[in-house]
């Protein structure tokens, strides 16, 4: 990998007369092992579709073209979009999507890329816009794509949260969504000084393989994310309030009553439980 990634990006921000935009979380990654990290981790090959969240200035999206079958990048600045339209409209496998992500029907995206082609997997790579991190995470899960693997830069404190084990000292409801979806790990930590502007929090390069099937076995998925939501919506009582006051058990007595067929204690927190447990309390909650 060619070691000028901070020379191509200080030429483009000046040639564009650009700037970072804050209000759209723009930090541009300046650092050649970083990116090299992202592209390994990703493990994208020629028989991949990758889907690019916010490519801003196109640094990953050219290491990405050369080893993928075809990059489709969804961006939301216009600024961005002349840059990367001038950068890359040689390569034949680069498509570029003038849109939010958020709005984007990636379902069938995926479905005619996969019967027009002979690409046989499809990974997200994407360096996030942080302010919006978790909604574009959930969105990319629920929906339930045909994805194999998303490859993320995200803030390191979110990163923890992503890619706890439930029952760990970082879970948060986040935490069993994406635990039901897919498996996770860390790449690297990545440090403030590979961006201009610099950002006031460190980062992490996460991956999450999508699971073909999920761990647990529940009568309804939607139900059993419901009561994780409340579960965690007053992390400082127990389950038991949590889910009392949510109004998700009528009252204390029936939520007690679940408790105890579960052998769970009553004064048990909600991230000290396993999806495991979680699945149990829907499936009884629902017999009830």
């Amino acid at each position: 990998m060619d070691n000028n990634i901070l020379e191509d990006t200080r030429f483009i921000m000046k040639k564009y007369h650009i700037k970072a935009n804050k209000s759209l979380g723009q930090n541009f990654l300046i650092d050649d092992k970083v990116v090299e990290r992202i592209i390994e981790g990703s493990n994208v090959n020629k028989d991949d579709l990758v889907i690019e969240i916010g490519p801003g200035l196109g640094t990953l999206t050219k290491f990405l073209l050369e080893k993928a079958n075809k990059v489709i990048c969804v961006e939301l600045d216009k600024k961005m979009i002349k840059i990367l339209e001038d950068r890359f409209s040689l390569y034949d496998n680069f498509e570029l999507l003038h849109a939010d992500i958020l709005k984007v029907d990636l379902n069938s995206i995926i479905k005619k890329e996969k019967e027009n082609s002979n690409i046989k997997q499809v990974k997200v790579v994407a360096n996030l816009p942080y302010y919006i991190t978790t909604p574009i995470i959930m969105k990319l899960l629920e929906e339930q794509l045909d994805l194999d693997s998303i490859t993320v830069m995200v803030q390191k404190e979110v990163a923890d949260r992503l890619i706890a084990t439930p029952g760990d000292k970082d879970t948060g409801a986040i935490t069993y969504s994406v635990y039901y979806y897919a498996t996770s790990k860390a790449i690297l930590e990545v440090p403030k000084d590979s961006f201009i502007p610099e950002p006031e929090v460190t980062s992490e390069v996460i991956k999450l393989d999508i699971r073909k099937t999920p761990p647990v076995e529940v009568k309804s998925k939607k139900v059993m994310f419901r009561i994780v939501k409340s579960a965690f919506m007053q992390r400082r009582k127990t389950l038991l309030n949590s889910l009392t006051n949510t109004k998700v058990f009528l009252n204390k007595e029936e939520g007690l009553e679940i408790l105890k067929k579960l052998n769970l204690p009553e004064d048990i927190r909600a991230e000290k439980l396993t999806l495991q447990d979680f699945a149990n309390i829907t499936n009884t909650f629902l017999k009830e």
